[in-house]
């Protein structure tokens, strides 16, 4: 069930809200409120997926309204609902964080739809931030090299920026930890992260993935669904591995960064979206350009700034603070006393041609302890590292 809120002072109204929800669909839940101040109190007792608020009212007006909410409940999507006068102030409550606004008297398709997507997208927000708790203290970005150092510094100066950023480097080197790390130290980091690997989906899904599409438009859509664009509106999206991505979905995207506004497969509709972009690569995108397999004009969008990770074999010097970091993360995980490794241990593990990069470190610091002696040995290294 989907509980919506509606705030408003004028009985008709609100009885007409009440009546088109309430037949649109046997899963709202609608409730009523006849002024801001009722709202609130509401609000404050009981959690709603949607609020629909008029902006002239009585003892506290929608702005209020909207303000308190947002530092209440700031995940509770609000729609605004404007008279003729209000379209000014109704375009601004955008900027102050409602998701939409609707115009009286309503119209019922665009009320509809309005509310379909804003409870999709709280759907998708609360999901996003559930994952969020349990993965944002698994990124750390340790190390001292020069490498990661520069690293950190070019994160501390952009991260505050809403810049596009392009992230290289060799799989298993961090790319993903980076862009967490400018989203946690951005000022959408109350906002959702969303992570899209673009090698993952296929061709044929990856644009109904990022945009969404409507009831009907393939024939596995049996209801409207929002699209990872929408879910990361007020924050940032990861596009992993993008050197990926079709060249149809490539446009899409290119169009989505020029004009902050998105349509679902099988809609003409467009939707606006305020959502930051970092993309990361295994892959030579300029070399992909020559191929024809990766847009120019997509690259330049997103390589304002560029971030190489480098492999683990140029940042040697990091591998002892690694493997401490890792020792301890994983005896934690497992409930058991941290192992030290040795210094000759160390030095082996120094010397080792990590092509799998951080992601192989991990593994084999993880298979050292669990079959390792009381302190890691350079004989235990040397049997069992290279496996």
């Amino acid at each position: 069930m989907s509980k919506i809120l509606i705030i408003e002072d004028e009985a008709a109204i609100r009885r007409v809200l009440v009546k088109i929800l309430s037949e649109e669909s046997d899963t709202y839940q609608v409730e009523e409120a006849e002024d801001g101040l009722a709202g609130i109190e509401k609000i404050k007792k009981d959690d709603y997926d949607l609020v629909l608020c008029d902006i002239k009212m009585p003892k506290m007006d929608g702005v209020e309204v909207l303000e308190a909410v947002k530092k209440i409940k700031p995940e509770i999507p609000m729609v605004m609902i404007s008279g003729h006068g209000d379209l000014d102030t109704a375009v601004n409550t955008m900027r102050l964080g409602a998701f939409d606004y609707i115009s009286k008297p309503p119209d019922l398709n665009r009320l509809l739809n309005t509310v379909r997507i804003a409870l999709d997208r709280k759907e998708l927000v609360v999901e996003n931030k559930m994952l969020k708790k349990k993965v944002s203290k698994n990124y750390q970005m340790v190390g001292e090299s020069d490498a990661i150092e520069n690293i950190k510094d070019m994160i501390d100066k952009v991260a505050p920026t809403d810049a596009r950023v392009l992230i290289t480097g060799p799989n298993g080197t961090g790319k993903e930890l980076v862009a967490h790390w400018l989203h946690q130290k951005s000022e959408r980091s109350k906002g959702p992260m969303i992570e899209v690997n673009c090698a993952a989906i296929p061709s044929e899904l990856i644009e109904s993935e990022l945009f969404g599409h409507v009831k009907g438009a393939f024939t596995s859509a049996n209801k409207d669904r929002a699209g990872k664009f929408e879910a990361a509106n007020g924050g940032t999206i990861f596009l992993d591995e993008i050197g990926d991505m079709s060249l149809s979905a490539q446009a899409k995207v290119l169009r989505a960064l020029q004009e902050s506004r998105i349509q679902r497969v099988g809609s003409d509709k467009d939707i606006k979206v305020n959502v930051r972009v970092v993309a990361a690569t295994n892959k030579n995108l300029k070399k992909e350009i020559e191929d024809g397999k990766f847009r120019e004009d997509l690259y330049h969008r997103l390589a304002v700034i560029l971030i190489k990770v480098p492999a683990l074999n140029d940042r040697r010097e990091d591998i002892p603070l690694l493997v401490d970091y890792f020792a301890e993360k994983i005896s934690s995980e497992q409930g058991t006393a941290k192992k030290s490794f040795s210094s000759k241990a160390i030095k082996l593990l120094q010397d080792y041609d990590w092509t799998g990069n951080i992601r192989e470190l991990r593994n084999v610091v993880e298979r050292l302890i669990i079959l390792g002696g009381k302190e890691v040995s350079e004989a235990d290294v040397k049997a069992f590292a290279s496996k």
